[in-house]
This record gives structure tokens, sequence and C-alpha cells, in this order.
């Protein structure tokens, strides 16, 4: 326990050093929001990485879909390494970095005013955002908090609560810089703690060869065996929807794609392609492989479900490791969580200001933004803390997938398909882009109603099943179904004078 704390505090103190050093280094809102749009290549690499993958997959998702799909939950990690690293930088990666800084658009909400000439869709974008990266927030002080419970006796409150603390005080002095930084840092953590934790877990039940073994002796709900150690898994269905939510998530989450804007030029796009995606195989592909074995480290209630939760599922295979492995694990896993969450809150404390608060101060000051940013940075962790604190009181329904899945259907939703598009066609209209955004928030708040709320009784039955109570499901539906309806919608309606104007201007970059 000594040993614990003692890496822990230097740990800690380490970040805030970095936090406090980048402080002077921090002039203005570009510095604050973009580093001052010249990063290279490894620190986006990371930063991107360490922004993707949190306590919220190590904890809360290897342990749910570990425990439901078996060994198969691996290829949930290769979708994230191949779609939702690979192909997101090297289909949007250049084209975003160009047109953004063409546009000098820090923000999404900004890029849709800009590229489509609407400040109602600045404005929208900007309250969808606010509202709806506090779930994914909160999701990251649950698993966060799962781990330091069991290995601290911590009271689950105070974790999240001095979580939210460190995270802010690191943010707020340094702002992108300092996360940036500290996200290579947490990076590198993450890949060593990472490796070290799948060799030593298997290890307990003789090694790769034993613990499969032990897997395909787990019966599944019809007592078949040699499923939870197969290829495809029990339920090969539902895990193409986890890899779709998860995967093709990033492209349309505000805090990921924001890394494009920030790097240096397009040389540094390529090779931040490859490390992205290096990363993304080790560290994803780690936590959903280490997931899979989950069933040998917890036992099962009548119903099938881990006696615990699926929250409790990776914290319990930690107690088997060596008290030195299990220090390297917590930091593994704050490393994971303080770098989403310094992205999480930097970027809607920014959308904020500039998309919302700015426009109604005209005169505002560059000092005076980063002021009010760092105001709502406070702000952004205090609701996210509450809504963290009641979803404990609330375990069979908001469990950390649940959380994510609400937050990542809903943003991914909204604004994947008119962002994506926007980069490649001029035709794109306004009325398409809005349409997205009803869509996406839309299928996600009514299906939070209907299945975490309960205004529907027994909803599953009465709707069709259990593949529709998922919120992951209905994340993946509303990204898909957004796909579609932007080109139909532009197909079907015109853009005036002055947005086609905008299109060809936003579209310029790519000629000089």
């Amino acid at each position: 326990m000594v040993l614990r704390w003692i890496i822990l505090v230097v740990y800690l103190m380490l970040m805030i050093g970095i936090g406090a050093y980048y402080r002077k280094k921090t002039a203005n809102v570009n510095d604050f929001v973009l580093g001052g749009r010249g990063l290279g290549p490894w620190f986006t690499a990371f930063a991107y990485g360490t922004s993707y993958f949190s306590a919220v997959i190590f904890v809360g998702y290897a342990g749910k879909f570990g425990w439901a799909y078996g060994v198969a939950s691996t290829w949930i990690g290769i979708g994230n390494a191949l779609i939702g690293s690979l192909l997101a930088w090297l289909i949007l990666g250049k084209r975003t970095r160009t047109m953004t800084k063409h546009l000098n658009a820090k923000t999404m909400p900004e890029f849709f005013e800009l590229r489509y000439n609407s400040k109602t869709l600045k404005t929208v974008s900007a309250l969808i955002i606010f509202i709806f990266l506090i779930p994914y927030t909160a999701s990251v002080y649950k698993g966060l908090s799962r781990l330091f419970e069991k290995s601290f006796n911590i009271g689950y409150e105070w974790c999240i609560v001095a979580m939210a603390v460190f995270t802010a005080i690191y943010v707020i002095l340094g702002g992108y810089k300092a996360t940036a930084l500290n996200d290579f840092i947490q990076g590198i953590i993450m890949l060593i703690g990472i490796a070290a934790v799948v060799v030593a877990v298997l290890k307990v039940n003789g090694g790769f060869s034993g613990s499969m073994e032990a897997m395909g002796a787990i019966p599944d709900a019809k007592g078949n065996t040699g499923v939870f150690n197969s290829i495809i898994g029990p339920d090969p269905i539902n895990l193409i929807g986890v890899v779709i939510l998860t995967s093709l998530g990033t492209w349309g989450l505000p805090q990921m794609v924001q890394k494009f804007y920030a790097i240096k030029d397009d040389k540094a796009v390529v090779t931040g392609t490859v490390v992205s995606t290096v990363f993304a195989v080790v560290v994803a592909g780690g936590c959903y492989f280490l997931g899979g074995f989950g069933r040998l480290f917890m036992e099962m209630k009548e119903n099938g479900e881990p006696i615990e939760g699926p929250d409790a599922i990776v914290p319990a295979m930690m107690d088997s490791l060596p008290s030195a492995l299990f220090a390297l694990i917590i930091v593994l896993v704050l490393s994971a969580s303080m770098s989403t969450l310094s992205s999480l809150v930097l970027t809607s404390s920014s959308t904020l200001t500039i998309d919302l608060i700015k426009p109604m101060k005209k005169k505002m000051s560059e000092k005076g933004e980063v002021r009010i940013m760092r105001i709502f940075i406070a702000v952004f962790l205090i609701i996210s803390v509450a809504i963290a604190i009641y979803s404990e009181q609330k375990k069979d329904d908001l469990v950390i997938s649940s959380l994510m899945g609400i937050s990542w259907g809903a943003l991914a939703g909204a604004f994947l398909a008119p962002f994506m598009y926007g980069l490649f066609w001029k035709g794109v209209t306004k009325a398409a882009v809005m349409a997205s955004f009803i869509c996406g928030v839309g299928i996600t708040v009514v299906h939070m109603m209907i299945y975490t709320f309960g205004v529907i009784p027994d909803a599953p039955k009465t709707l069709g099943g259990l593949a529709l109570a998922s919120p992951i499901n209905a994340g993946a539906f509303a990204m898909l179904f957004g796909l579609i309806v932007v080109p139909v919608v532009s197909l079907i309606t015109k853009s005036n004078d002055e947005d086609k104007k905008a299109a060809e201007a936003a579209f310029e970059c790519y000629t000089k």
C-alpha cells in the first residue's frame, strides 16, 4: 500500500508540474486550445490515442464486453486500431488540418459556422457538445473510481472529487500544450502497463494456452462450451455494433478530430498515422483481449451476469497481480483517464467560450477568453462529478458502457456525417447538417427515455428484443443513419448563393 501511494503521489506531482511549466508559455487562445497549431506527429498521435482510450475502455468496456463475447472481444480493439485510428487519420487527417487552418476554425462549431455559413449551426452544435460530453466524462470517473476504491479503500465519491481537482489544476494552468506533453508521458505508461498486465493475467491460468482452454470450458446460456474462446464469440451481431460505435464514433467526436486541427504539417500527419495505429493496436487490442478472460476471475449470477456487476470485473482481475504491478496498473488507468478527461474538459470549455460566450461579448480580449475557458473547465467538471456520483446509485442502469454509449451516440450521430462530408463535398446543405443534428440527438434521447429511464415498462419485450435496448447499438445506428440522411437531404434541398460562395471559399484550401 505504501508503494502504491508513493507512485501515485509522484505521478500526480509530475502532471501538475508540467501544467505550471506551460502556464507561462500559453499566451493566447490559439495556444490554450490548439497549442499554436505547431505540435509534432508523436505528441499529436499520443494525444489522439490517450484521449481515445481511458478507464472507460480499460475498466468498463473491456470488462463488460469481455464477459459478453469472451476472447472475441479482441475484435473491438482491432476495429479501434484499423477504423478508429488508421482510417480516421488517412481519410480525415490532412483535409481536416488544411481546411480548419484555412478557415481559422479552432473548434468543431466554428468549423460548422464557417464551412456552412451558419451561426445557428454553430450555436446548436456547441450546446450538443457541452450537454453530451458530460455523461462521457462521468463514465471516465466511474471507471477510474472503481479501481481506486478497490486498491486504496477510498470511498467512491472521494475518488471522483480528487480526480476532478487534479485534472482541473493541470488543464487550467497549461492548456493544450500541457495536456499534449502529459498525454505523451501517459501514453508511454499505457503501452508498458498494458503489455505487462496481459502477460501477468495470463500466467494466473497457465499462460495463453491454459487460459484459452479454461475459457473454452465455460458454458454459455444454452450450455454450449467452446464459445467464449472462439473467434466470433457467442453474439457476433451485437459485437459488430460495439465495433462500429467505438471505432467509427471517433470520426465525429469533437475532442478527437480537434487533434487534427493542431498538428504541425502534412508530413507530421503521415508519421502520426503510423504511431497512432500502433498505439491503438497495443492499448485497445490489449485491453479487450485482457477483458476476454474476465469470466476466469469473477463468479456468475443465476441470470448469467457477473456477481458484482460488469464494472467490477477488471478490478477483480487486478487482485491477482503482485503489488508492484498493481501500482503500475493504477498509474496506467490514471494516465488513460486523466488524458481523456483533460481532452474532454478542454474541448467543452473552449466550445462554450469561443462559440457561445464570445459572440455575445464582441470586445472580449484574448486574456478574457482564456480566463472564461478556465472557469468553464471547473464548471464542467463539477457537473460531471455530480452525474457520476448520482449514477452510482443507479448501478443496474447507468453502468460505464451505458454512459459512454449515450455520449458517443449523440455526438458522433450528430456530427460524423456533416463533418466528414463537409471536407469532401461542396454540395452538403445547411438543412442536411441540421437534419443530422436532430437525428443523432433525437435517436439517442428517445432511446434513453424508453430504455434507461423506463418510459415504456418492459420495453425490451414490448419493442422486440434486447438488441434494441443497448445504448451501444442505438449509437451505432445513429451514426450510420446520419451517413444516409446528409446526402439524401442535400440532394433534395438547395443552398443559396451565399452558402455556395462559402463552400467555394472553404475548398480553395485544397487547390492552393
